[in-house]
This record gives structure tokens, C-alpha cells and sequence, in this order.
């Protein structure tokens, strides 16, 4: 394992560590703060943060090195923000309708959902490694989410439950299509547009507002446990691609576990032992997995941040550049062999 790689796990794990923080603290606030409302304010705050801090990064001379988006990548763009709002509305109706235990197990479909589109249709290779550590991480959340005899069954609401994991399957998928870009405005883009979708969707329903310390709480646990957790996501997707980066992503419940415990004297049971060893061996299964093979890189021109260190940005400049910098340029037809991930410049079929 490179060290490339073990810093996207490690990213991979950050970003898991801070959504985990969200449903115990979002629990604390919707005694005063509507659901749809909680929903628009945890996006705004995820995007107006990372505005904010692009903002003085900028004033302190530290401009980002990455790719803006243009207009090429609009239709990723909106297809993640559309994504990202049909998807929690889909779970809400599901909740209506089934038990929660039962939406638990089921919305651990999401990393089979990620993994297996990103398999079928955008053409990232899934290794036996990787499917074991997917059945692993599978396993283990729904010893996690597993409720007792009769938390299982299916209903209306649990097709809706599967279709939420379904469509943030596709919505992994679309952000990785984003992640050589530049991972501050990835989040400004998806906090402001969806926020604003949700915040349309609070007011159709007539919800009312709430006091402004739990707005000002909402808008700082959307900073954290959705903006800095997913410019952590997209750094990783970047080396990691969508069906590993998800599965790494999965611990998370693990750490909503632990912040429960600490918040609301939420005693362990021995299932969770069990799940969290499991969890272990498909984090470990994820993480070892090795793929090399002679394959072709077909001449391709696009912007991203590298540098002329990895054996794939082979071109050269009329002023030597050092480091990592970022500028349109073109890869030529390139066929050789090396351990590689799924990454945006490794898609090619098997």
C-alpha cells in the first residue's frame, strides 16, 4: 500500500468519523428544529462553512491548488444536488411507513448499492478482496441495526428505504465524477443547492422555524458532520474510487455508537462486539486489496491538480514546474503495468 493510499483510507475514515456525529447530535436538536428544516439548515451550514474557509484560505494567500468546476461538469453537478435531495425525502416517507429497525437494516443497502453501480455502469474494477470486505461491512451493520425477532419486514416503506440507498448509490458514483475538482466548491455547491432545495421542501409542508441557538447549533453540526465529512469523501474517492471509499465509510455507524454512549449513557451490547470485529475484517479486506495487470490509457485532455511524479503526467512544460499544480493538459496514449486503484484515470474495462 502506497502512501497515497493509506492517507485516502485515513480520509476515508475522517470523514465516517465526523458523520458519525450526526445523528446523536442532530438528536439533541430536533426536539426544537423541524426535520426538513433540520435538513436545509445541516446543508447551509456544510456549504456557508467550507465558503467561508475557501474565503480565508484565499485572503491568506493559500489559494487551492485543485481544478474549479466549469460547465462541462454541470450535469454531475446537478444530478448530485437532485440526488442528494431525493433521497432523504424517500427515506422520510419510508420512516412513515416501517418500522425503524427495519429502515436501519435496509439502508445499509447503500454500499452494495455504491459498489454495485459503480461495477455495472461506471466501470470500476471490484476485486474478490473488495467483495469480501463488502459482504463483511454488510454483515456487520445489520448485526449493528438488527432490532430483534420481527425488526425485519417488508412494505411499501421498505421499497422506499431501498430506494433511498439506491439513488445515494448513484449519488457516490456522480460525486466521484466530481473528485478531481476542487473538494471546497464540490461542498459549496452540494450544501447551498440542495440546502435550498430543502429548505422549499420545509416550507411546503408549513413547518415553522426555530429558536436561533438551535439554528446557529444546526448550521455548526452541518459544517462539521456534513462539510468537513465530505471533503474528506471526495479527497478519498479520489485514489480510493466509490466502492472502496464506501466501504471504509461504513464505520460510521460505529461512531454514532460511541458518541450515543457518551451522550445519552447508551449501554454496549454483546452484538456490537461481534459487529465491530467483523467491521475490522472488511476494513482490512478493503485496505489490502491488490490489483495489477498491463492495461492502456487512451489519450485524454482535462484539468486536475498532479504533479509529474506518478508516471502518468508525463508532459512537459516551457518553465520547469515542481510539486503539485494544476492546468489543462493532455495525456498521450499510454500501455503499461503497475498496482493501481479505481481511480479516475484507471477506468478502464477487464
Amino acid at each position: 500500500m502506497n502512501r497515497s493510499e493509506r492517507k485516502a483510507i485515513l480520509l476515508a475514515l475522517t470523514a465516517a468519523a465526523l458523520f458519525g456525529l450526526n445523528a446523536p447530535a442532530s438528536k439533541l436538536l430536533l426536539g426544537r428544529v423541524p426535520a426538513a428544516r433540520m435538513a436545509s439548515l445541516l446543508y447551509f451550514g456544510a456549504g456557508l462553512g467550507m465558503l467561508a474557509l475557501g474565503l480565508i484560505r484565499r485572503a491568506g494567500g493559500r489559494a487551492p491548488l485543485d481544478a474549479r468546476i466549469t460547465r462541462k461538469e454541470l450535469p454531475w453537478v446537478v444530478r448530485m444536488i437532485l440526488l442528494d435531495v431525493a433521497a432523504p425525502v424517500c427515506l422520510m416517507v419510508g420512516l412513515s411507513r416501517t418500522a425503524p429497525a427495519n429502515a436501519s437494516l435496509l439502508g445499509n443497502f447503500e454500499i452494495v448499492a455504491t459498489s454495485l453501480i459503480a461495477y455495472l455502469f461506471f466501470r470500476e474494477y471490484v476485486g474478490r478482496r473488495m467483495w469480501i470486505a463488502i459482504a463483511l461491512i454488510t454483515l456487520s451493520s445489520m448485526i449493528l441495526s438488527f432490532g430483534g425477532e420481527g425488526s425485519f419486514s417488508f412494505s411499501p416503506g421498505s421499497a422506499l428505504v431501498l430506494l433511498a440507498s439506491v439513488l445515494w448509490g448513484l449519488e457516490n458514483n456522480c460525486t466521484r465524477m466530481l473528485s478531481l475538482k476542487d473538494p471546497t466548491q464540490i461542498v459549496v455547491i452540494k450544501g447551498l443547492g440542495s440546502g435550498a432545495v430543502s429548505l422549499l421542501i420545509s416550507l411546503l409542508l408549513g413547518e415553522g422555524g426555530a429558536p436561533l441557538p438551535y439554528i446557529l447549533a444546526a448550521l455548526a453540526l452541518g459544517f462539521v458532520s456534513y462539510g468537513l465529512s465530505i471533503y474528506c469523501y471526495v479527497l478519498a474517492q479520489r485514489d480510493l474510487g466509490a466502492a472502496r471509499t464506501s466501504a471504509c465509510y461504513a464505520v460510521a455507524p460505529f461512531f454514532g455508537v460511541l458518541l450515543s454512549a457518551l451522550i445519552f449513557g447508551q449501554r454496549f451490547e454483546a452484538s456490537f462486539a461481534l459487529a465491530l470485529t467483523i467491521m475490522i475484517a472488511g476494513a482490512w479486506f478493503a485496505a489490502v486489496e491488490r490489483h495489477r495487470h498491463l492495461h492502456v490509457h487512451e489519450a485524454v485532455t482535462h484539468e486536475h491538480r498532479h504533479s509529474h511524479l506518478d508516471g502518468h503526467h508525463t508532459h512537459t512544460h516551457n518553465v520547469p514546474v515542481a510539486g503539485e499544480h494544476s492546468h489543462v493538459h493532455t495525456h498521450e496514449r499510454m500501455e503499461h503495468s503497475h498496482p493501481h486503484t479505481p481511480d479516475l484515470h484507471h477506468t478502464h474495462a477487464h
